[in-house]
């Protein structure tokens, strides 16, 4: 592992012998959770565990160390480098994209403006980390599928939370951009909301999103997808989570300006992003060519991709 990309660096310098085996296994734990005075959880493999005194996994909870407000001002103001004012609108937002790519997202006492919104979030007492996993090739097997003749399909992923679909999103864009067996290099417009696709750092991307892809970081879609339109003119949108009918406008409208389109959106299945958005199937079907429906085994945790063609909806 390179050190500039271990989860280490995320932490002070004092506390990183205690984390040292946490990094070891970077590549599989999916989250680092800290509450104040509560027990430290990781999400590996899909499960929970927890850190002991010594920086080691138990099961056991009654074993596990927990982190007092100190530690977690120190760990704040060391992933901020000790200028929470320059941070202040991430913070805003409740999360901070570090090097890597991974997310820190914060929970604390918000302090609000006389306009109601919140400006930044004081007495930070929970933290959850988010490590990024690129993984390369994550598409091989439905890229594929995606074009027809050499001319990409417009694609939706449907998943539930944990399954991966912007681990799969990242790499589709990727090769979609780079070019691969069953088509050309495609310049792609990512709207990166949340900086998840591109962990952005100061507006360059952390994660491989291909030599022709230009990023949006932090910006609502809405927005981001029409600035996009304006001044980059590309040929795949490419956004995460669609959320509102509003986005699926702005999506249609970048089709009939002859983009291709890439999305995901949260659901069981295609009925079940129906009903949340109140719209019929047809109206998916006018916007998308088809879509993947992921989906994980209850005891195996494996990643089923089912597929289906929008045509036939």
């Amino acid at each position: 592992m390179q050190v500039e990309k271990s989860i280490l660096q995320l932490f002070p310098t004092q506390s990183r012998p205690f984390w040292m085996k946490t990094a070891e296994h970077q590549g599989k734990i999916q989250e680092i959770r800290l509450r104040v005075f509560q027990p430290i959880s990781i999400q590996i493999c899909g499960r929970e565990t927890f850190l002991n005194q010594d920086g080691n996994f138990t099961e056991n909870v009654m074993e596990a160390a927990r982190v007092t407000s100190g530690e977690l001002e120190n760990l704040v103001n060391h992933i901020c480098r000790y200028s929470l004012y320059a941070y202040e609108e991430e913070l805003r937002q409740g999360y901070i994209t570090v090097e890597g790519g991974h997310r820190v997202g914060i929970a604390g006492q918000a302090v609000q403006q006389e306009c109601g919104t919140v400006r930044t979030v004081k007495n930070i007492s929970f933290i959850n980390i988010r490590i990024a996993h690129e993984i390369k090739g994550a598409a091989d097997e439905v890229i594929k599928k995606m074009y027809k003749n050499g001319r990409l399909q417009n694609t939706l992923i449907i998943s539930p939370p944990g399954c991966g679909k912007t681990t799969l999103l990242r790499d589709l864009i990727r090769q979609v951009s780079d070019g691969n067996s069953y088509g050309k290099g495609m310049s792609v417009g990512v709207i990166d909301e949340r900086s998840e696709l591109a962990g952005c750092v100061q507006g360059v991307p952390q994660l491989d999103v291909g030599m022709r892809t230009d990023v949006m970081d932090a910006c609502p879609k809405k927005y981001g997808m029409m600035m996009l339109l304006r001044s980059m003119s590309p040929g795949v949108i490419a956004i995460d989570e669609l959320g509102n009918e509003e986005e699926f406008e702005c999506l249609k409208s970048a089709a009939s300006c002859g983009c291709r389109i890439l999305a995901t959106v949260h659901g069981e299945n295609l009925y079940s992003v129906e009903r949340r958005f109140g719209m019929e199937k047809k109206f998916w079907g006018s916007l998308f060519d088809w879509c993947l429906v992921l989906k994980k085994e209850p005891l195996t945790g494996r990643i089923i991709v089912a597929e289906e063609d929008m045509e036939n909806v």
